[in-house]
């Protein structure tokens, strides 16, 4: 633990699905406490934030829709702040550079930003020296399938990924298979030449088309919550690598370990393996 404190913590997004495991997760660390929690959903508006996530006492932190006071407050202790942000992609850039602009360390889960925004925030963050993580996915079973996935395509030639996820999800591809696929193409090969001309009779049937030649192919189903294949084919096999969730739970030594490590960065860092 910091000798200067627990490090102050805001959560965006706080009503979400995540945001309450979140909230559950930071109000039992030891070193963490939680000075506040953002959403802009009316009907959640000043409810105490433990009670809405479920916990038996409240934490007596409000619910509020007004972020940028939020920053301001937890910029001011003697411990950096962290904001960790599930929310929407439409607003996470936004979110992102307010955050830094405060000296904030923003954690953000939220996925769908694109290569341009990305790039435009790791350069507003190196030019404010202000540590910030960017994680699509904070599984740990995740980052050990995207490990395996790698060192099986330096063997095949041929892979496509599948990722499945429940109906609220805005953003598809997900950014995990993304990431997935950056990290295949990362060896500098091409997949999946083709050997037929092929036509789809219905747009999108044969899924999106990374840069890398990689098909990925997105599901969403309510029922589901965060699921990846990685399927590799050759003559006469096929190896398939598989990720499933089954509670959010499994996300929080992640965020955890995000909020512990962004205080010690100056700039950004993009995926969970980064920092393990």
């Amino acid at each position: 633990m910091s000798n200067q404190g627990p490090i102050p913590v805001v959560v965006n997004g706080a009503a979400g699905k995540m945001g309450r495991e979140v909230i559950k997760a930071v109000s039992e660390a030891p070193d963490m406490d939680l000075v506040g929690a953002i959403d802009t959903s009316p009907e959640h508006q000043e409810k105490d934030a433990g009670e809405l996530a479920g916990l038996s006492e409240p934490l007596e932190v409000p619910i509020t829709n007004q972020m940028e006071p939020m920053l301001a407050f937890a910029s001011q202790g003697k411990q950096q702040g962290v904001v960790v942000d599930f929310t929407h992609p439409d607003c996470v850039y936004d979110n992102v550079r307010s955050a830094i602009a405060y000296g904030v360390r923003p954690v953000v889960g939220t996925t769908g930003l694109s290569p341009e925004k990305l790039q435009d925030l790791a350069e507003f963050a190196d030019k404010a020296s202000t540590g910030c993580l960017i994680i699509p996915n904070f599984s740990i079973g995740m980052v050990l399938l995207q490990q395996a996935a790698v060192t099986a395509s330096k063997y095949f030639e041929h892979v496509e990924i599948i990722e499945l996820h429940h109906n609220q999800k805005a953003d598809a591809p997900s950014g995990t298979a993304i990431k997935t696929a950056q990290m295949l193409g990362e060896l500098g090969k091409t997949y999946n030449q083709a050997i037929v001309n092929e036509t789809e009779h219905i747009a999108g049937a044969r899924g999106s088309e990374a840069d890398e030649g990689i098909r990925i192919h997105s599901v969403r189903l309510p029922g589901l919550i965060a699921h990846q294949e990685v399927i590799f084919g050759a003559s006469g096999q096929i190896y398939t690598l598989r990720h499933d969730t089954s509670d959010r739970t499994c996300y929080m030594p992640g965020v955890l370990l995000a909020i512990r490590k962004v205080i010690q960065l100056k700039s950004l860092v993009y995926g969970l393996e980064k920092i393990l």
